[in-house]
């Protein structure tokens, strides 16, 4: 893991993730068009202007500010062979004190779904959340039928937690998510007994 100025950069078998840089923007901008149809019914609803270099840009001050204030770790998600742009994954909503906890958040782009990418990335948040933050939960949620997202979650060690209605808006309407929850030392369901 590299920090500082730079930002923060980790690596896995597959993956480098890196806090953005203003140079990402056409690899970003591309990929977000290309697998819009994809990505709508999950997300909020895009601004007529969500895919504009001035958005963008906005968004890397943001990431450098979070970063360094702790709030939050914006991460683009890249392949380490050809330094393809992949997805972007995000610990957001950091909060310390009693709570030191935070929010995972990700979006890949389609034509790299299900090559097993974001678990990779999301195993490497995990780590990096509880080993170098010193985070003790990590909280996501998804759609009720987003299944795949489901099973990554629950792959990645998070747990079901429950449904949050009306949590976000995602597509124009209030919709209800699932909740998961990866806790450092995760005692649930264990007891003293043995």
């Amino acid at each position: 893991m590299l920090g500082g100025r730079r930002g923060v950069r980790l690596e896995t078998g597959r993956l480098t993730l890196r806090t953005p840089t203003h140079s990402d923007y056409s690899a970003w901008a591309s990929l977000r068009h290309e697998s819009r149809d994809f990505l709508t019914p999950w997300e909020p609803t895009w601004a007529d202007d969500c895919l504009s270099r001035r958005t963008f840009t906005s968004s890397v001050y943001w990431s450098r500010r979070a970063t360094r204030d702790g709030s939050a770790l914006p991460l683009l998600i890249f392949r380490r062979e050809d330094a393809e742009l992949l997805g972007s994954i995000t610990l957001g909503n950091i909060r310390r004190g009693p709570a030191q906890a935070g929010t995972t958040g990700y979006w890949i782009g389609k034509p790299f779904a299900r090559e097993g990418y974001m678990r990779e990335a999301v195993e490497a948040l995990v780590h990096h959340a509880f080993t170098v933050l010193d985070l003790s939960r990590i909280e996501a949620g998804c759609l009720p039928e987003n299944l795949p997202s489901r099973r990554l979650l629950e792959s990645c060690g998070y747990k079901y937690e429950g449904v949050a209605q009306s949590y976000l808006q995602i597509n124009g309407r209030w919709r209800n998510h699932v909740l998961y929850a990866n806790l450092r030392h995760d005692r649930r369901g264990k007891t003293d007994a043995g």
